[in-house]
Formats: C-alpha cells, sequence, structure tokens
C-alpha cells in the first residue's frame, strides 16, 4: 500500500517529522543505557559479563540457527522463480554504477571490522584454536577457515535478508521504507499501529549498539595507531576525545546527505583499503599469499556446513560466545543498518542482481583482505623472528595492526595510511547508521529534517563512549548480542513476509498471462485514424494531456463514484505526469489502474515513407501501469467507452485473481 510522506513545513513543531512512539521509546532505551554504563560502570561490566555468559549457554543454538537459515533462504531466492523480479517497477534502472555500488556496499558493511580483527583474529586461532593443538602449521590453515567462516557469505546473507525486504516493498510497492514494511503481507495495515512501532524499535536498538560496536572497536584502533606512531597514551580519556571528534566528522558527513557525503567517503575508503591490500601484497610473501587465498578458499568451502552446525555442544567452551556467536549476533544487529542501507541505494537492480552482488562481491574483498593480512602475520610468526605477534594479539589486539606494519617497509606511512583508512571507516559507518536510525524513527522518510540526523549521528558517539566506560571490549560484545535476539525472531517473520509477497506476486502474473481479459480495441471509423497515429508515434505532448483531461478522467471518476456505492473504496489520484485509480479491499491486494505519460523518440526507421508533422522528433503515449507496472501499451486516442472497458477488464481480471487466490 502506498504512504504519502507529506513535507514538514516550516512552521510545523519540532517533532511532527517523526514517529513519536519509535522515536522516544528508542530515545529514552538508549538513554537508560548510557546512564546505567557511565554511572554504574563498575557494576555494568559484571552484569554484561553474566548477560552475554547467560545468552551464550540458553540461545546459542538460536543464533547459529538462524545464520544457517539466512544462508539458506538467500541462496534459494538467487536460484528461484523469483529471482528477475526487479526491486522497483519493471522499467527502473540502477541509481549507481557498480563501482559507486560495490563502494558503499563495502564500507556500510564490515570496514572498521576487518581492520580491527584482519590480523589479531587469525593469530588468535593460531595460538589458541577451539579445538587440537595451536602453535602449528596446521592450526595456522585451521585459524584462516575460522575467520573465512566469521566474515563470509554467512554475515552477508543477514543483511541480503533485510536489504532485500525493504526494496522489494519500498521501491516495487510503494510502502515506507522501514523495517515494518516488510511484514505487510502477514499483518497489513496493522504495521502502522503498535506491532510495527515495536518491530522499528527493536530495529533502532540493534542498529544502535551494533554501530556503536563498531565505533568502539574503530576507535580503540585509532588510539592504538596514535600511539604506535606519535607514543599518545591509550586509555579511556584519549579514545572519549577521538569519539567526539570523529563524531563531529560523522555528523558533517551525514548532513551533506547520501552523495555528497556517504557515497565520496565510501570510494575514498575503498581506494585506501586497495592501496593497503596492494602493499600487503607485493610488501609480503607475494607467492605464499596468493596460494594462501586459493587454499584458504578451498578450506572455507569444504568445511562450512561442518563449522555452520557445530556449536561444540559436548564440550562447551566459551571461545563459542568470544567469537562466532558474537559474530552472528553482530551481523544480526548490524543488519537493519546495513540492510536499509544497501536497499537505499540498490533500486533498481534484480533480485538476482542484488543477492549475487552483495553476496560475492564485499565476501570476495573481504576474503582478500583476510589472506593478506592474516597470512602475512601467520607467516612472521611461524618464521619465529623475534617479535612475537601472537603475545601482542591476545594481550593488546587493536595494536596487532601496527605492530605487523612495523615489519614491513614504510612502516610509519603506512601505519598513517591505516589510521586514516579506520577514521574513515568510523565517519562511515556513523552517518549510515544515523541516516537508517533517523529513517526509521521518520516512518520511512527518505529525507527527515537534518537536526534528526544529527542527533542521531551524535547519540551514537555517546553510546559507544558509554560502553567503553562499563568494560571495554565485553561490553561492546554483550550490546550486539543482547540486541540481536529480538530482531532475529523479526528476521524470520521478513523471511516469510518476503516470501510471500514474491509468491502472490508470481501468482498474480502467471494468472493475468492465463485469463488476459483485455477488450478488443475494434477501430471505428471515427477513430481509427488517431489509433494509427498512436502506432506510429504521432501524439505530441498536448495530445495526450487533452485526452487524460477529457477522457481518462471522467472514465476514473465514473467508475470510482459506482465503486463507491458498492462497499469498497475508491479514489482517483494524479499529478503531472500520472493519473491513477485505486481500489481499496481493506487488504494489502488493492488495485491501481495507472495512466502514465511517457515521451519517446522515432526511429528514423520507423514508416519512412508516411509524413510526419514539423518532422517531430519525439512522441508521446498514454500507457498503462497496474500496481506501478508497466503494462506495454497505449490506450491514447482510446474513447470513453473503450476505455472504460479496458479498466473494468483490468479490474475484473484483478477481481478473479483475488477470488482464486482464495
Amino acid at each position: 500500500m502506498e504512504q504519502h510522506i507529506p513535507e514538514v513545513k516550516s512552521d510545523a513543531k519540532l517533532f511532527d517529522s517523526v514517529c513519536r512512539p519509535v522515536f522516544f521509546i528508542s530515545a529514552g532505551l538508549i538513554v537508560l543505557v548510557c546512564i546505567y554504563g557511565v554511572g554504574f560502570s563498575d557494576h555494568a561490566a559484571v552484569a554484561f559479563s553474566a548477560i552475554q555468559k547467560w545468552l551464550v549457554t540458553n540461545f546459542g543454538w538460536f543464533y547459529m540457527a538462524s545464520i544457517a537459515f539466512f544462508f539458506g533462504f538467500v541462496i534459494y531466492l538467487a536460484f528461484s522463480r523469483f529471482a528477475n523480479i526487479k526491486l522497483g517497477p519493471d522499467d527502473s534502472e540502477p541509481d549507481y554504477s557498480y563501482v559507486s555500488w560495490f563502494s558503499m556496499l563495502f564500507s556500510a558493511g564490515m570496514g572498521i571490522g576487518l581492520l580491527f580483527f584482519g590480523v589479531s583474529e587469525p593469530l588468535t586461532h593460531f595460538a589458541q584454536p577451539p579445538s587440537g593443538t595451536g602453535g602449528t602449521a596446521e592450526a595456522a590453515g585451521r585459524a584462516m577457515e575460522i575467520t573465512f567462516f566469521h566474515w563470509g557469505l554467512q554475515a552477508w546473507s543477514v543483511y541480503i535478508v533485510v536489504g532485500l525486504s525493504l526494496a522489494y516493498f519500498s521501491f516495487r510497492h510503494g510502502l515506507p521504507l522501514s523495517i515494518r514494511s516488510a511484514l505487510y503481507p502477514l499483518i497489513g495495515e496493522r504495521i502502522y499501529g503498535p506491532i510495527g512501532h515495536a518491530v522499528d524499535i527493536f530495529a533502532v536498538l540493534g542498529t544502535m549498539f551494533g554501530v556503536a560496536t563498531s565505533l568502539g572497536l574503530g576507535v580503540m584502533q585509532v588510539n592504538a595507531g596514535l600511539s604506535f606512531l606519535f607514543d599518545v597514551e591509550v586509555s579511556a580519556t584519549v579514545q572519549i576525545i577521538l569519539i567526539v571528534f570523529i563524531t563531529a566528522m560523522a555528523t558533517v558527513s551525514v548532513v551533506a546527505g547520501l552523495d555528497a557525503g556517504i557515497r565520496r567517503l565510501s570510494e575514498l575508503n575503498l581506494l585506501l583499503a586497495v592501496v593497503m591490500l596492494a602493499f600487503i601484497l607485493l610488501a609480503g610473501p607475494t607467492a605464499t599469499l596468493l596460494g594462501a587465498l586459493m587454499q584458504n578458499i578451498g578450506g572455507y568451502l569444504s568445511s562450512m556446513v561442518e563449522m555452520t552446525f557445530n556449536l561444540h555442544a559436548y564440550q562447551p567452551i566459551e571461545w563459542m560466545g568470544d567469537w562466532t556467536l558474537f559474530y552472528w549476533a553482530w551481523w544480526i544487529s548490524w543488519s537493519p543498518f546495513v540492510g536499509m542501507f544497501i536497499a537505499r541505494i540498490s533500486r533498481g537492480r534484480t533480485i538476482r542482481e542484488f543477492i549475487v552482488g552483495v553476496l560475492l562481491v564485499p565476501a570476495g574483498f573481504t576474503f582478500l583482505w583476510l589472506s593478506f593480512f592474516g597470512n602475512t602475520a601467520l607467516v612472521m610468526e611461524l618464521a619465529d623472528n623475534g617479535v612475537s605477534l601472537v603475545n601482542t594479539a591476545l594481550e593488546d589486539s587493536p595494536t596487532t595492526l601496527f605492530m605487523m606494519l612495523g615489519q614491513l617497509p614504510w612502516p610509519t606511512l603506512m601505519s598513517v595510511v591505516a589510521t586514516l583508512l579506520i577514521m574513515t571507516f568510523f565517519v562511515t559507518s556513523s552517518d549510515s547508521g544515523s541516516l537508517v536510525i533517523d529513517t526509521i524513527t521518520s516512518g520511512g522518510n527518505e529525507e527527515p529534517p537534518v537536526w534528526q540526523r544529527i542527533f542521531w549521528a551524535v547519540t551514537e558517539g555517546v553510546v559507544a563512549a558509554a560502553l567503553l566506560l562499563a568494560g571495554g571490549l565485553s561490553a561492546l560484545q554483550t550490546a550486539s548480542i543482547i540486541s540481536a535476539l529480538p530482531f532475529a525472531c523479526v528476521m524470520f517473520l521478513m523471511c516469510f513476509g518476503l516470501h510471500k509477497g514474491l509468491r502472490m506476486e508470481a501468482f498474480k502474473r502467471h494468472y493475468g498471462q492465463v485469463v488476459v481479459p483485455r477488450v478488443p480495441q475494434a477501430p471505428s471509423p471515427k477513430h481509427w485514424q488517431q489509433r494509427l497515429r498512436a502506432l506510429i508515434g504521432g501524439h505530441r505532448q498536448q495530445d495526450v494531456r487533452d485526452f487524460i483531461e477529457k477522457t481518462v478522467r471522467p472514465a476514473m471518476q465514473a467508475v470510482s463514484l459506482q465503486i463507491d456505492a458498492s462497499q469498497l473504496q475508491s479514489r482517483v489520484e494524479e499529478t503531472g505526469a500520472m493519473i491513477k485509480l485505486i481500489v481499496d479491499h481493506g487488504t494489502n491486494t488493492e488495485f491501481k489502474y495507472e495512466i502514465r505519460l511517457r515521451e519517446y523518440g522515432i526511429p528514423s526507421v520507423a514508416f519512412p515513407k508516411l509524413p510526419r508533422r514539423d518532422q517531430e522528433k519525439t512522441y508521446w503515449r498514454a500507457e498503462v501501469h497496474l500496481n506501478e507496472q508497466p503494462q506495454e501499451y497505449d490506450v491514447a486516442g482510446y474513447t470513453l467507452e473503450q476505455l472504460t472497458g479496458d479498466l473494468l477488464a483490468q479490474f475484473e481480471m484483478h477481481m478473479q485473481w483475488l477470488h482464486a487466490k482464495v
């Protein structure tokens, strides 16, 4: 169901632009967490640790099952009969080039985390594997398989579930760009009530704490980089100052908007990341790294099923909570943020293109990054050159990257590049998260007021600071795990809602192709010349506008009056280039018969012997769209009776489809 988001006028009240239940409840809960984390930091650290242990013990199986289901679901959709459906009208085109699209996907998805864990995680698994003996060549290979597993296809499948649902229901069916819209096939208009508010609140909390986790990790590593470069003290005070500084940069970026701020910073991120990647490949053991990449991918693919379902149930270990379950919860808590962000930048792409692009391209770059950085560190450690990177990884993870760069050429320059990259990732994560939360709390408004963007950007910095004070890395991990639990349940509903919506569309398309009850347009002596002129591209813009005024509007208004006399509700809506009749059944299966004015260029080889009036190079059509989908035929020149007949024939097909569906 299409919803119009009104523009906020200058004299409107401050909070008229927000969905008040979502905004105030979300903000209130976030403020309470911040007060607790800052005011009772010692108690909060103990409480967060206990909560994490309880969740891992009792719901670890649920997180693992959720990720397995989401991964299987997106693979199914990529090869299903729905794969060629566009995320938007059938004639829509992508808003961004592949380069810009991939840049924003990568920057929003995992940037800070790769820099934080890209070196330290393989070293940690190498020294302390979940099973077996550490410190061996076999342990090194297993460490890379585990790291690939945590950062690979399963993680991106979580983002796809949310992003695909939002893009499909928003761009193709006109629903608000908000998490609640994905549940429309399941609960209908109730998405605008308390259930929808609750879903969006879960999404806001998950996004806030997921992004705050990344920002906390990022600022810890920026502090480590400054310490390595300039001997700056590593402390909570320095990290809070860094949060304030970088959050200010993120606020400027988010005010600038998606194209002027986030897109350009994302492209800068990708450029800096490629520079670092190329440097590591050339400065490190190049042949070994390329061979390790192939072996790592093979090991990951061959052990994927075993790792997906292995909870170490017969030998419970804390390792699962610190690593695999933390990652799964982190991806789920990030999914409203990344999902909505990639939905916004993916309008016009097909479902298969969306899934393949989001699943393979960022994951492929991630595998390159992990192999080059992780294996370089492992080669150094196995060579036993006197520098113990493992001890650094176990005792001070944020510093590990800079310790490794210190063993390569140009250590100071590359450490500066790494620190700059972390900061730009911080900014893009913060401003992207702010934009997403702002959109959710505004009821799906894609252009909310600037003050709201500033509010949420600042709030993310405050939450990151509060979690650092409340227990550092442990508190950040616990916040992600807690916030992910309720939203994982919402994601299951989103999968069912998306599948139901796709089935309804496929069924309707198939049924329409079978029945096709359009009224034959028998040309009368008075009108066949007009129809011929339309076919050969002879209608001017004014001709079509006169047709809308004298034929289409009266026909739609007459049908609407007759429908309103029954038990159904209808209305006629019009803009400068579109007029449509909407019949509301009180469900998510409303009927929309729309006429759009479209301009086309006349092909130079089309009917070359027929004279063209004034040698015009363009012509206009009045094209029929049903529920925003083009029907590929022109009605300009129809009589009032013919157009009414076509409208009723399409409505009859719609009603037959409803009866067949029931």
